[in-house]
């Protein structure tokens, strides 16, 4: 037995009616707000990107991050989230993501553990030495010939990323111009 293209639309519509006018509750999705996060803790908090403050819902069961929303009564945002605010429960909860410091030196083909104190030690040194090598405290005007004190070096840059907050890129810019590093960039701008 055939069945026509008529035939098949018109069963598909009369399915979907049927379904439509069914008023039988489904699963939880997120058509259904309540019933998705239904016995979870949440609580309301800023995230932390950019400087415009957007509200976020966030929902815990245990201790556990479980779901991050934008909170739809924040005045600023509505609900509404960035495609960075909107990936922060994946920030949160990832398997994929390092905890421990992982080393591979020079020449080497295997990452070695090391601990948090050494790696801060090993940054540490090889910055001051670097900014030994590259500081000009002073620098020749080739138009005026006099020499002007510049106190900076150009053997390093910053570059930030976009998962600092503002605070910690305040911090970090600070940071950078007492080094004397007039390179900076940051990743959110670009």
């Amino acid at each position: 037995m055939g069945m026509s293209r008529r035939q098949f639309l018109q069963g598909g519509a009369l399915t979907a009616a049927g379904i439509a006018l069914s008023g039988t509750p489904s699963e939880a999705n997120a058509d259904a707000p309540v019933t998705r996060i239904k016995g979870l803790k949440a609580s309301t908090t800023i995230c932390p990107y950019c400087a415009v403050g957007c509200g976020l819902l966030v929902h815990t069961k245990d201790g556990k991050i479980v779901n991050i929303e934008g909170d739809p009564k924040h005045p600023i945002n509505q609900g509404a989230l960035c495609s960075k605010g909107s990936s922060l429960y994946q920030v949160a909860v990832n398997d994929r993501r390092l905890q421990k410091i992982m080393y591979r030196a020079p020449g080497s083909d295997t990452f070695v553990e090391k601990n948090w104190d050494w790696a801060m030690d090993r940054i540490a040194l090889r910055m001051k030495e670097t900014r030994d090598k590259t500081f000009k405290a002073t620098e020749l005007n080739k138009k005026d010939n006099k020499e002007y004190v510049v106190n900076r070096t150009d053997g390093m840059a910053f570059f930030g990323g976009a998962g600092l907050d503002n605070e910690e890129c305040y911090l970090w810019s600070k940071f950078a111009r007492a080094m004397g590093v007039g390179q900076l960039e940051h990743q959110a701008r670009l």
